[in-house]
């Protein structure tokens, strides 16, 4: 005999996909990175100009890249903080800023090739950004990501 169907299904909560769980880490210890970033480039500048050295970019440049560089941090910890809501614009926004992320460490690791000094952990970064690319552009967070339905509850792995 089968149960008779919940009423209240569509108020459940769904549980995130736990490899979900593991690419929002990752952006966040991106997101972490950039924040870093863009103090480094802005002290290295000042710690240039301090010692009489030419700088590393011009300021306007420097402080471009270091604005750029936190309100990328903002938008990606913005992105971890209302995935538990399940809007579909955060899946968008990850596949845009994981490809970018993958595309550098990748040239990164490349040109860590060419100089002769390749660099394990930025080839291990890399594999890291592209498998989270794939889970967020595959079905596990297509489903989850989606307002249009519930998630299935047969992809909690």
């Amino acid at each position: 005999m089968q149960s008779p169907p919940n009423p209240n299904a569509a108020t459940e909560t769904v549980r995130m996909p736990k490899a979900l769980v593991l690419v929002l880490v990752l952006v966040a210890v991106h997101a972490l990175g950039a924040v870093f970033g863009g103090w480094a480039v802005i002290e290295e500048n000042q710690n240039r100009q301090e010692h009489g050295q030419d700088l590393m970019l011009p300021w306007a440049l420097a402080w471009f890249t270091a604005l750029f560089c936190w309100g990328l941090a903002a938008l990606l910890l913005g992105c971890v903080v209302l995935a538990r809501g399940r809007r579909s614009w955060i899946r968008v926004v990850l596949i845009v800023c994981l490809s970018f992320m993958a595309l550098s460490t990748v040239f990164g690791f490349l040109g860590s090739l060419a100089s002769g000094a390749p660099s394990l952990a930025v080839f291990v970064i890399a594999g890291l950004d592209v498998a989270a690319l794939s889970m967020v552009c595959g079905r596990t967070g297509r489903h989850y990501l989606s307002v249009r339905g519930s998630a299935p509850t047969y992809l909690q792995g």
